[in-house]
C-alpha cells in the first residue's frame, strides 16, 4: 500500500464527493491547500484529535500546502453538532489560555516546521454586517441547518438554539473560503460544517473542494471521546497515566485504537492482554519516547499486575479529611460532581478497600487512589 492509498483508506469515515475524485488529484502533481480546524473549548487536546491530527502530518509528508488552524472566534459561538444541549459561552480569556498550548500538544504528532499556523480572528473579526448578509446569500439554507438528526431532537425536546450557533457553519465555511481551501480534515459532526466551506467555495469562487472525514475515536468509557466526557485520553497525560489508560479499554477497542491511534497495524496476537500492552507501549512510545514507553510499562506491571503500591506516592495537599474534599482539592478528579460519581460507582479506594460513602472521613496516613493510576497518601 503506497501513501496515498493509505491516506485514503486508514481510519476514513467518508470523503466529499468521492474518492476516486480526490485521488485523481492527489496523484496528479498539485499541491493542495489542506486545513484542519481546532476550537479551543478546553485547555487540552485528546487522542480523538490526534486522529484528523494524524491525517494532516500524511498530507505534510506528501508536500502538500497545510494550515493547522486555532478556531479562537468560532469558540466565541460554539458548535453544537454533537451536543443535545446548549454549548456554555467562553470569555475571551478562557479562549486565550486554552489554546496557548494547542500548538505544543499537536505538535507531538505534526511537524510545525512544514505547516502554517493561524488563528481564525485574524479574519472573521474583520468582517462587516454587509459581508455576512452576502455570505448567507450565498451560503446553505436554514432548512438544511434545522434538518440535522441533532437539530430535529433539540427542537422537539425543546432545548434552546441560539440564534448566533446558526451563524456558527457559516464561520467555519468562511474559514475555507478566505484560506481557498481544497480539502479539509476533520471528523463525522463536522461533515455539516464543512460542506458550508465547500458551498461558498463553489458559490464564490467557482471552485470544487474536498472533504475528508475521520472515524471517531471511542472514549475510556466506550462512547465518543470527548473534552466534557471525563472519557479522554489527553495527548499531554504523563507516560504512567496515559500507559494505564489505554490498558483500561475494553478489550473490542483494541482493534481501533492501533487503527486510529498509532502508526502501526495491529499485531496477529491473540492475548488480549498481551495486545493492550503492545497497543499501550507503542502510544507512549508516539506520544512520548521509547524510553518513557519502557518505563511505563515496568511501572505497570509492577504496580498494578502485581498489586504493589508505588513508592512514590505524593502527599496530599488538602487540610481536610473529608473524601470528596481530598479528591478535589488534590486534583484526583476535576470538580465535586465527579467526585460523587467515582465514589458511587466504586472507582475510589482508601488503603485498599473500595468506598461508596460520598462523606467518607479517612484516617492520617491513609492512601487513597482513584481508579490503578492515581494515588495519595494523607
Amino acid at each position: 500500500m503506497d501513501k496515498i492509498e493509505e491516506l485514503l483508506t486508514r481510519g476514513i469515515a467518508n470523503i466529499i464527493p468521492g474518492r476516486a475524485e480526490l485521488e485523481k488529484v492527489l496523484r496528479s502533481d498539485k499541491k493542495l491547500n489542506i486545513y484542519l480546524g481546532v476550537d479551543p473549548t478546553a485547555p487540552r487536546m485528546h487522542i480523538g484529535h490526534g486522529v484528523n491530527v494524524r491525517k494532516l502530518q500524511q498530507f505534510v509528508e506528501l508536500g502538500h500546502h497545510v494550515t493547522f488552524l486555532i478556531g479562537d472566534f468560532t469558540t466565541k459561538v460554539g458548535d453544537n453538532s454533537d451536543k443535545e444541549s446548549e454549548r456554555p459561552i467562553l470569555t475571551d480569556e478562557e479562549i486565550e489560555a486554552n489554546w496557548q498550548t494547542y500548538k505544543a500538544q499537536a505538535s507531538k504528532l505534526l511537524d510545525f516546521s512544514k505547516v502554517s499556523l493561524h488563528h481564525n480572528s485574524e479574519w472573521l473579526s474583520k468582517l462587516g454586517f454587509a459581508d455576512v448578509l452576502r455570505l448567507c446569500q450565498k451560503s446553505s439554507s436554514l432548512n438544511d441547518y434545522l434538518s440535522r438528526e441533532i437539530m430535529k431532537k433539540k427542537l422537539e425536546a425543546g432545548v434552546s438554539i441560539r440564534l448566533d450557533e446558526v451563524f456558527y457553519p457559516l464561520m467555519q465555511g468562511y474559514d475555507s473560503y478566505f484560506m481557498d481551501t481544497d480539502l479539509q480534515v476533520g471528523a463525522a459532526d463536522q461533515t455539516f460544517n464543512m460542506q458550508a466551506g465547500r458551498i461558498l467555495q463553489r458559490n464564490l469562487r467557482n471552485k470544487e473542494s474536498f472533504v475528508l472525514v475521520n472515524q471517531y475515536l471511542t472514549g475510556t468509557d466506550g462512547r465518543k471521546m470527548s473534552k466534557s466526557w471525563g472519557n479522554a485520553i489527553w495527548l499531554e497525560d504523563p507516560p504512567n497515566e496515559m500507559y494505564g489508560k489505554v490498558m483500561s479499554i475494553k478489550d473490542e477497542l483494541i482493534p481501533e485504537y492501533f487503527l486510529l491511534a498509532t502508526k502501526i497495524d495491529m499485531p496477529s496476537e491473540k492475548d488480549p492482554m498481551l495486545l493492550k500492552k503492545i497497543l499501550a507501549l507503542q502510544i507512549v512510545t508516539e506520544l512520548h519516547s521509547d524510553k518513557d514507553a519502557r518505563d511505563a510499562q515496568e511501572y505497570f506491571e509492577s504496580t498494578f499486575q502485581q498489586k504493589q503500591v508505588p513508592d512514590d506516592i505524593r502527599p496530599s495537599a488538602s487540610p481536610s479529611f473529608n473524601i470528596i474534599d481530598i479528591l478535589v482539592d488534590d486534583k484526583l478528579v476535576s470538580s465535586r460532581s465527579e467526585a460523587r460519581r467515582v465514589i458511587t460507582q466504586g472507582g475510589v479506594r482508601v488503603n485498599g478497600e473500595k468506598i461508596n460513602d460520598i462523606n467518607a472521613i479517612v484516617d492520617s496516613e491513609a492512601i487513597i487512589n482513584v481508579g490503578p493510576r492515581k494515588f495519595i497518601k494523607k
